[in-house]
């Protein structure tokens, strides 16, 4: 039960801060494409990286504490389903090359910051 309640804290926190940082990066770029969904999920994808090797290799915690951290805040933090209503949106306003621009970045940076995270905590932890 207690992994529960980690986990749930946690996902209220990501989730309002998800609305915080995708809202303030679409006053900053605009709202006629999902700049705050790319950037959260980039953000995440990083944040994930980094606290992953952190918690492999200096900082171990128990269970509640890394549910907290990657289900809780993490997950709701970064959310696919948010990223799949932004394609439709796209794609329904006949905006194809941003749609297909948008999963482009989301994908391939989201995943390269996740990596970018792994390598920049290995290199400050080891």
């Amino acid at each position: 039960m207690k992994l529960i309640a980690a986990i749930a804290i946690g996902g209220a926190l990501g989730a309002v801060g998800r609305h915080l940082v995708a809202g303030q990066v679409m006053k900053l770029a605009g709202a006629g494409f999902p700049w705050g969904t790319v950037a959260v999920n980039v953000i995440g994808s990083f944040a994930m990286g980094a606290l992953v090797e952190l918690m492999a290799l200096k900082w171990s915690v128990g269970t509640e504490m890394r549910g907290f951290l990657t289900v809780g805040i993490l997950g709701a933090f970064t959310t696919f389903s948010t990223f799949s209503l932004d394609v439709a949106l796209l794609t329904e306003r006949g905006q194809l090359a941003g749609a297909f621009l948008y999963v482009a970045l989301s994908v391939l940076l989201s995943i390269g910051a996740l990596f970018a995270g792994l390598h920049v905590f290995r290199q400050l932890l080891t």
